[in-house]
C-alpha cells in the first residue's frame, strides 16, 4: 500500500451506496485518502434520495457522475469495497477487498435511504481508522469538506 491508500468503492450502477461511501470517505478522510468509485453497469445519474440524504450530512453529491469500473481502477487501488456488484469485479492479487452488505437505495423512501447512508458512514469510519491507524473525528471531516476536499 501506498503513503495515501486509493479506496475503491464499487456497486452495480455507481449511483447510490457507491456514490455515498465515496463522498464520506472524501469528507472524512480529506487528504489521508484518495477516493474513486465506479460500477459495473452504471446508471446515467446518482440516485436523487442518495444526493438529498447526503446534502443532510453537510457532502455535496449534485456534481457526481456514475464512472464505468475498469480493469485499471481495481489494479490502482489499495481497497475494493463491493457493495452488490457480485462477479463483476476483476479480481487483482495483492489488493485489500471488502464486501459490504446493503440495501440498495433505489426506489427507496427517505427514511430507508437514510438507515442504508448511516450504515454506510460506520463503516466507512472504521475503514478509514484502520487505513489511517487513527480514530476518524466527525468534525475534522466536515470542516475538510467544507473547505472543498
Amino acid at each position: 500500500m501506498t503513503d495515501i491508500p486509493t479506496i475503491l468503492f464499487v456497486c452495480v450502477h455507481n449511483a447510490g451506496r457507491s456514490q455515498m461511501a465515496a463522498g464520506y470517505a472524501r469528507a472524512l478522510g480529506g487528504d489521508h485518502v484518495r477516493v474513486r468509485s465506479a460500477g459495473s453497469a452504471p446508471a446515467d445519474a446518482v440516485n436523487s434520495a442518495a444526493v438529498a440524504v447526503m446534502a443532510e450530512e453537510g457532502i455535496d453529491l449534485t456534481r457526481a457522475e456514475p464512472k464505468q469500473l475498469s480493469d485499471d481502477a481495481v489494479a490502482t487501488a489499495d481497497v475494493v469495497v463491493t457493495m452488490g456488484c457480485g462477479d463483476s469485479c476483476p479480481f487483482f492479487p495483492g489488493r485489500r477487498y471488502e464486501d459490504w452488505v446493503l440495501a440498495d437505495p433505489a426506489g427507496q423512501d427517505l427514511d430507508t435511504v437514510r438507515m442504508i447512508r448511516d450504515a454506510i458512514r460506520v463503516r466507512v469510519e472504521a475503514l478509514l481508522a484502520d487505513l489511517t491507524h487513527s480514530p476518524i473525528d466527525p468534525a475534522e471531516g466536515a470542516k475538510a469538506d467544507r473547505a472543498g476536499h
